[in-house]
């Protein structure tokens, strides 16, 4: 086989792929799939999940409990105690979820990419002009959840949570074929826009966007599952004070979530493209010689580095 053969098959193979997860009623599956994963008749529920570790890396080992109720209860399982060591440093900002590494860099100005040649404004993700101008020129990465990995995110860091904003949007596949095909594909997806400060009063920025099959978003410190049905206000105002490694909500099936940090933060060594990484991971770094004033966000008080495990 020739190299031109070679890349012709891989060609074809992402366009079968995209093809099947993207050319078809994508909002109509997605509300299905979420009636459907709800369902707790024993013999749907064990041969969905079959077939989800049949066509996928599933591991439930690290699950904290044995049987579930539904797909949906398998999809948003919890982990047994003592899996995801936290790194308590103050200067370190971790790994809100296990995710796949994908773009990752410096905001310039306010322009970020889902690929590589493939670029989007933080105004069209955010939304809110003042929240653009809190992270211009700062730090972004994009982490993906696949459908097999641990769907439950948590605080980076201690923080105050201010805001969240619900945007409505499509339902594309985020996988990396979609990502190369599909324009801004993050900025027209449901998301939710979760607004926070580091104990220094910096912005830190977590965007979880819903994705084809996942267009539900739990958030617990709100109390609300946000999707294509939810009504009323989009924009919830909240004052959540949140230890780092605390869950925030979870996923329905896998997705990604973007996070925006301060320019005076680096990314850590272990940070590598297509790289996989856990909750608790290091992720970014302050930078030596930046103001490390941390207070805990609900008290004013001075937080005490020390090793934790979810």
């Amino acid at each position: 086989m020739t190299m031109r053969d070679l890349i012709s098959g891989l060609t074809q193979q992402e366009n079968l792929n995209f093809l099947l997860t993207n050319r078809i009623p994508r909002a109509t599956l997605t509300r299905f799939m979420g009636w459907f994963s709800k369902v707790e008749q024993p013999l749907i529920r064990d041969l969905s999940i079959a077939c989800w570790r049949l066509f996928s890396d599933l591991d439930l080992s690290e699950a904290h409990k044995t049987s579930f109720k539904s797909l949906h209860d398998c999809f948003t399982r919890e982990l047994r105690p003592g899996l995801r060591p936290l790194d308590f440093d103050p200067a370190i900002v971790v790994s809100p979820c296990d995710a796949i590494i994908g773009a990752f860099g410096k905001v310039v100005d306010t322009e970020v990419f889902q690929i590589k040649g493939a670029p989007y404004s933080l105004r069209d993700l955010l939304g809110d002009p003042a929240l653009v101008d809190a992270h211009r020129n700062g730090r972004f990465i994009t982490l993906r959840l696949t459908s097999s990995m641990y769907h439950r995110f948590h605080a980076p860091h201690d923080c105050r949570i201010e805001r969240v904003t619900f945007v409505h949007g499509d339902v594309w596949n985020v996988n990396p074929i979609a990502l190369k095909r599909v324009e801004r594909l993050f900025c027209r997806n449901e998301r939710a826009v979760l607004q926070t400060r580091l104990p220094t009063g910096e912005a830190l920025t977590l965007v979880p966007v819903a994705a084809i099959l996942v267009a539900s978003i739990r958030l617990h410190f709100i109390d609300v599952t946000l999707n294509a049905q939810t009504r009323g206000p989009t924009i919830f105002p909240c004052d959540a004070s949140v230890r780092k490694g605390e869950e925030l909500g979870w996923f329905e099936h896998g997705s990604t979530i973007i996070l925006l940090a301060p320019e005076d933060f680096e990314f850590c060594d272990n940070v590598v493209e297509s790289a996989r990484i856990k909750v608790g991971q290091p992720l970014m770094r302050k930078i030596a010689g930046a103001s490390a004033c941390v207070v805990d966000p609900s008290e004013g008080m001075e937080i005490a580095a020390e090793p934790a495990k979810l």
